[in-house]
């Protein structure tokens, strides 16, 4: 259990780091001192601090704890496959064209990826530990991935309400004609049409050379 509470207190330390430094108050206060490169070299250094140690302490000591379940076999790729392809188009949509709620936002305009989820890249990584939860059911497991879960999530929310809160007029018309979670809304498949072929392409590759070299990369 000693592994299961690292990567806990480091997942806090993760997230809470975020918030911390991105809360209207603290981030225009140390902008104001560092200036913005400086304090997104800070935002990365502490995400760094924490991200990288939790990785480690997860490789070290992955499936350790008692196991509450255990999704093996066949049926659990049936679900996983797909699902991973679906988050890396994600991926990609989002670093082709960044959500405008995002830290560098992107053009406004509710269109293809935003159509599904108007946070791609969080809900990508949202997806990814939601997956990887089904065959991983150690203790030291569920807290890991599932802090993919709860940390994108959260974050997610997050940015909606500093966007709201300082460009209400240019922010709230995207805000009210995209979803939060993926495919919760009215145009849905409108969205899926209007995705580049380049990015459901790319993002289904991806998925295809992470899925072969799995085992090597990151083990079984």
């Amino acid at each position: 259990m000693q592994a299961t509470l690292i990567v806990l207190l480091l997942w806090i330390g993760f997230a809470g780091g975020h918030l911390l430094l991105s809360s209207l108050t603290v981030r225009h206060t140390l902008v104001a001192r560092l200036g913005e490169q400086r304090f997104r070299g800070l935002y990365s250094l502490v995400a760094f601090a924490f991200f990288i140690p939790l990785v480690w302490v997860y490789s070290a000591h992955r499936h350790s704890g008692p196991w509450l379940w255990a999704w093996r076999g066949t049926s659990v790729h049936w679900v996983m496959y797909p699902g991973m392809a679906l988050a890396f188009v994600l991926l990609v949509a989002s670093l082709v064209r960044p959500s405008p709620a995002s830290v560098v936002p992107g053009e406004a305009t509710p269109k293809g990826a935003f159509r599904i989820t108007r946070h791609p890249l969080l809900m990508a990584i949202a997806l990814f530990g939601l997956l990887h939860l089904l065959p991983n059911g150690s203790t030291t497991d569920i807290v890991f991935f599932g802090g993919f879960v709860t940390f994108s999530l959260i974050g997610a929310r997050h940015q909606d309400e500093r966007k709201l809160a300082t460009n209400a007029a240019g922010f709230r018309p995207f805000y009210e004609a995209t979803p939060f979670l993926p495919f919760t809304g009215g145009n849905t498949m409108l969205g899926l049409r209007e995705m580049s072929p380049f990015v459901v392409a790319a993002g289904v590759a991806a998925a295809v050379v992470v899925r072969t070299f799995h085992a090597s990369w990151f083990g079984g």
